[in-house]
């Protein structure tokens, strides 16, 4: 017999005993299985083992002897030098994919966590606390979409940019993804008009209770939804319902996502060595968000889709921001410490008295409209610009046909 550990000659001797006493018939084999904390099948071969061999057939024969599954030395040092050197700001799951894809290692992903934890280059996370049911998917897509901001060090030096992604709750497809300086009420409508013109007309947006979303009077209370912000009347026009989340756990999709942005994206910029916002939003459109979805989207539990082909023109009416002013006698609007003036039109010999509407568009160019007219069209300087009308038939839900004149302004496009 093998030289043994006493630990092992504790457990064998213990085996022994409890086996005796159930051979005597003092316990049952079942009780006997219960003390020694071995399932039924277990306790049966234990039994026949001690029948043939006696009492050295109840030491575990795996002891000394290697295991057929250990990793070379060669492979542990080739793994931790390749993250040390290359991969270092690389999380555990995207490090194990490129692993596989460009060294041709082949080892499992929970080998490879617990190699980096046992070598300290990664730290093992905190377990999560309170249990939480997940919120089911919905079953098409557009019927549910998410859009939230993530600030971070996204080019690896000092620079803190926000990247706002919108995806569907259905398949986890994300629609929109752009690096902007700040998040606001302008980066947010260029995202949505991006998405309607691209997919079509969604059913409900959701989203934080930030200030260019929802109006809260008062913090921790519910949010005011008659009083809309610019983003909340744009979506309104186009019969698009905003849900807002009142906790970070609520949007636990959105979150767990942009863990998976903060891990990917700042090494494959890196990698690249893209540093400027043009660069990396071009990056972002034509190779990681395909490559992305391809990786994570998933199929949606129904076939067909929740969006609607949009049918209405004036987007660039819709998505702009919208104040409200009165005319004064000398046809001028005053707005932004300027005055706008008006010129004659053919609807009224003079719009003194008349509330208009102001449109701030995209491209820093303003719109002023009387009802469903346009009567204005200016620089951020208030030079008035040439502009060409179009007339266009609305159908409303009464059946009953109305005519809107619209400005023809050119879309707006960004690069960063």
């Amino acid at each position: 017999m093998k030289q043994m550990t006493p630990a092992a000659v504790e457990r064998a001797m213990k085996l022994q005993d409890v086996m005796l006493r159930a051979m005597a018939k003092r316990i049952t084999w079942y009780q006997a299985a219960e003390i020694l904390g071995l399932s039924g099948r277990q306790m049966l071969r234990w039994q026949t083992r001690f029948k043939h061999e006696g009492y050295e057939g109840l030491f575990d024969r795996r002891r000394g002897v290697p295991s057929p599954k250990r990793v070379p030395l060669e492979t542990v040092e080739r793994v931790l030098r390749l993250y040390q050197e290359q991969y270092f700001d690389f999380n555990v799951r995207h490090f194990h994919e490129k692993l596989t894809a460009e060294h041709g290692i082949t080892l499992s992903y929970t080998w490879v966590k617990a190699a980096l934890q046992g070598a300290g280059l990664v730290k093992a996370r905190k377990h999560r606390g309170k249990h939480r049911k997940r919120r089911p998917r919905r079953p098409l897509p557009g019927m549910l979409l998410h859009i939230d901001g993530s600030q971070h060090r996204w080019f690896c030096d000092d620079r803190w940019y926000d990247l706002l992604v919108i995806m569907d709750d259905a398949t986890s497809e994300v629609y929109y993804a752009q690096l902007v300086s700040e998040e606001s009420t302008a980066t947010v409508m260029i995202g949505l008009r991006a998405v309607i013109e691209q997919q079509g007309v969604f059913c409900a947006l959701y989203s934080d209770r930030a200030s260019h979303f929802f109006l809260t009077p008062k913090a921790g209370e519910p949010v005011d939804h008659h009083r809309l912000t610019q983003v909340g009347r744009a979506l309104r026009e186009l019969g698009i319902q905003m849900i807002p989340a009142y906790s970070p756990q609520a949007r636990g999709r959105s979150e767990r996502g942009f863990s998976t942005w903060q891990g990917r994206l700042p090494p494959e910029l890196r990698v690249r060595q893209i540093k400027t916002l043009a660069e990396a939003n071009r990056f972002l459109r034509e190779q990681y968000v395909p490559q992305f979805n391809q990786r994570f989207s998933k199929p949606a539990s129904q076939r067909g889709t929740a969006f609607v082909p949009l049918r209405r023109k004036d987007l660039d009416l819709i998505f702009a921001l919208q104040h409200e002013r009165v005319v004064a006698r000398d046809n001028t609007v005053s707005f932004a410490n300027q005055v706008w003036q008006l010129e004659r039109c053919k609807l009224r010999a003079t719009l003194a008295g008349c509330r208009v509407t102001i449109h701030e568009h995209l491209d820093q160019t303003i719109s002023i409209t009387f009802g469903p007219h346009l009567v204005g069209r200016y620089n951020a300087a208030a030079g008035p610009l040439e502009f060409k009308t179009k007339t266009v038939e609305m159908v409303g839900k009464s059946g009953q046909k109305s005519s809107l004149t619209l400005p023809l302004i050119p879309t707006v496009t960004t690069t960063c």
